[in-house]
Protein backbone atom coordinates (compact mmCIF):
# COMPACT_ATOMS: atom_id res chain seq x y z
CA UNK A 1 0.00 0.00 0.00
CA UNK A 2 2.67 2.51 0.98
CA UNK A 3 6.00 2.70 -0.72
CA UNK A 4 7.72 2.76 2.66
CA UNK A 5 11.22 3.84 3.34
CA UNK A 6 13.50 1.53 5.21
CA UNK A 7 15.90 2.60 7.94
CA UNK A 8 18.77 2.77 5.43
CA UNK A 9 16.95 5.07 3.02
CA UNK A 10 17.53 8.79 3.27
CA UNK A 11 15.66 9.59 0.04
CA UNK A 12 12.74 11.44 1.57
CA UNK A 13 14.95 13.49 3.85
CA UNK A 14 15.49 15.65 0.75
CA UNK A 15 11.82 16.61 0.66
CA UNK A 16 10.65 19.59 2.68
CA UNK A 17 7.47 19.42 4.74
CA UNK A 18 5.86 21.75 2.17
CA UNK A 19 6.75 19.32 -0.65
CA UNK A 20 5.42 16.37 1.33
CA UNK A 21 2.17 18.27 1.97
CA UNK A 22 1.86 18.90 -1.77
CA UNK A 23 2.81 15.50 -3.17
CA UNK A 24 0.96 13.38 -0.62
CA UNK A 25 -2.24 14.57 -2.32
CA UNK A 26 -1.49 12.38 -5.36
CA UNK A 27 -0.45 9.22 -3.53
CA UNK A 28 -2.84 6.41 -4.57
CA UNK A 29 -3.65 5.47 -0.97
CA UNK A 30 -4.54 9.08 -0.17
CA UNK A 31 -6.63 9.52 -3.32
CA UNK A 32 -8.47 6.25 -2.68
CA UNK A 33 -9.14 7.19 0.94
CA UNK A 34 -10.44 10.62 -0.05
CA UNK A 35 -12.75 9.19 -2.70
CA UNK A 36 -14.05 6.36 -0.51
CA UNK A 37 -14.62 8.66 2.49
CA UNK A 38 -16.46 11.15 0.33
CA UNK A 39 -18.75 8.63 -1.34
CA UNK A 40 -19.49 6.63 1.83
CA UNK A 41 -20.15 9.72 3.94
CA UNK A 42 -22.64 11.04 1.38
CA UNK A 43 -24.99 8.21 2.36
CA UNK A 44 -24.92 9.37 5.98
CA UNK A 45 -25.40 13.02 5.00
CA UNK A 46 -28.37 11.86 2.92
CA UNK A 47 -29.75 10.11 6.02
CA UNK A 48 -29.11 13.26 8.15
CA UNK A 49 -26.77 11.38 10.47
CA UNK A 50 -24.50 14.38 10.86
CA UNK A 51 -21.97 13.14 13.42
CA UNK A 52 -21.17 9.87 11.68
CA UNK A 53 -21.23 11.61 8.28
CA UNK A 54 -18.72 14.24 9.41
CA UNK A 55 -16.54 11.63 11.09
CA UNK A 56 -16.49 9.39 8.02
CA UNK A 57 -15.92 12.33 5.71
CA UNK A 58 -13.01 13.95 7.52
CA UNK A 59 -11.24 11.48 9.84
CA UNK A 60 -10.07 8.83 7.32
CA UNK A 61 -8.54 11.44 4.96
CA UNK A 62 -6.77 13.13 7.88
CA UNK A 63 -5.37 9.80 9.08
CA UNK A 64 -4.35 8.86 5.52
CA UNK A 65 -2.62 12.22 5.09
CA UNK A 66 -0.67 11.76 8.30
CA UNK A 67 0.38 8.22 7.40
CA UNK A 68 1.33 9.04 3.82
CA UNK A 69 3.29 12.15 4.82
CA UNK A 70 5.09 10.25 7.58
CA UNK A 71 5.75 6.89 5.94
CA UNK A 72 5.39 7.02 2.17
CA UNK A 73 8.31 7.65 -0.14
CA UNK A 74 6.90 10.52 -2.16
CA UNK A 75 9.87 11.16 -4.45
CA UNK A 76 8.55 9.02 -7.27
CA UNK A 77 5.25 10.93 -7.19
CA UNK A 78 7.13 14.24 -7.20
CA UNK A 79 9.20 13.09 -10.17
CA UNK A 80 6.21 11.80 -12.17
CA UNK A 81 4.31 13.69 -14.84
CA UNK A 82 1.39 14.02 -12.40
CA UNK A 83 3.78 15.38 -9.77
CA UNK A 84 5.08 18.03 -12.16
CA UNK A 85 1.48 18.91 -13.05
CA UNK A 86 0.56 19.27 -9.37
CA UNK A 87 3.66 21.35 -8.65
CA UNK A 88 2.70 23.77 -11.40
CA UNK A 89 -1.07 23.95 -10.96
CA UNK A 90 -2.11 22.93 -7.41
CA UNK A 91 -2.24 26.33 -5.73
CA UNK A 92 -3.99 27.22 -2.49
CA UNK A 93 -6.77 28.74 -4.60
CA UNK A 94 -7.28 25.45 -6.44
CA UNK A 95 -7.28 23.57 -3.13
CA UNK A 96 -9.95 26.01 -1.90
CA UNK A 97 -12.01 25.35 -5.04
CA UNK A 98 -11.73 21.61 -4.39
CA UNK A 99 -12.93 22.19 -0.81
CA UNK A 100 -15.83 24.29 -2.11
CA UNK A 101 -16.81 21.46 -4.47
CA UNK A 102 -16.66 19.04 -1.56
CA UNK A 103 -19.00 21.25 0.47
CA UNK A 104 -21.40 21.46 -2.48
CA UNK A 105 -21.57 17.64 -2.61
CA UNK A 106 -22.30 17.47 1.12
CA UNK A 107 -25.08 20.06 0.86
CA UNK A 108 -26.49 18.18 -2.12
CA UNK A 109 -26.57 14.94 -0.15
CA UNK A 110 -28.15 16.64 2.86
CA UNK A 111 -30.93 18.08 0.70
CA UNK A 112 -31.26 14.96 -1.49
CA UNK A 113 -30.30 16.94 -4.57
CA UNK A 114 -28.49 14.79 -7.15
CA UNK A 115 -27.75 17.85 -9.29
CA UNK A 116 -25.88 19.54 -6.45
CA UNK A 117 -23.93 16.35 -5.76
CA UNK A 118 -23.00 16.12 -9.45
CA UNK A 119 -22.13 19.83 -9.52
CA UNK A 120 -19.87 19.37 -6.50
CA UNK A 121 -18.03 16.48 -8.11
CA UNK A 122 -17.76 18.50 -11.34
CA UNK A 123 -16.21 21.41 -9.41
CA UNK A 124 -13.70 19.06 -7.79
CA UNK A 125 -12.84 17.43 -11.13
CA UNK A 126 -12.58 20.85 -12.74
CA UNK A 127 -10.19 22.04 -10.04
CA UNK A 128 -7.97 18.99 -10.49
CA UNK A 129 -7.94 19.41 -14.27
CA UNK A 130 -7.86 23.20 -14.67
CA UNK A 131 -4.20 23.04 -15.68
CA UNK A 132 -5.19 21.12 -18.80
CA UNK A 133 -6.98 24.16 -20.21
CA UNK A 134 -5.22 26.19 -22.90
CA UNK A 135 -3.14 28.97 -21.34
CA UNK A 136 -5.55 31.60 -22.63
CA UNK A 137 -8.26 29.97 -20.48
CA UNK A 138 -6.21 28.39 -17.69
CA UNK A 139 -3.69 29.79 -15.25
CA UNK A 140 -0.54 31.23 -16.84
Amino acid sequence: MFACRNRFSQADSKMTPKEKALYHQIHPAKLATDLAASVISLYFFWQHQLVIALALHFIPPLVASGLVIRYAALERYRDSAFGRYVARHMTRLIEAVRLFGDIVTLIGAWYHDWMLIAAGFAIILGAWSQGLLPTSLGRR
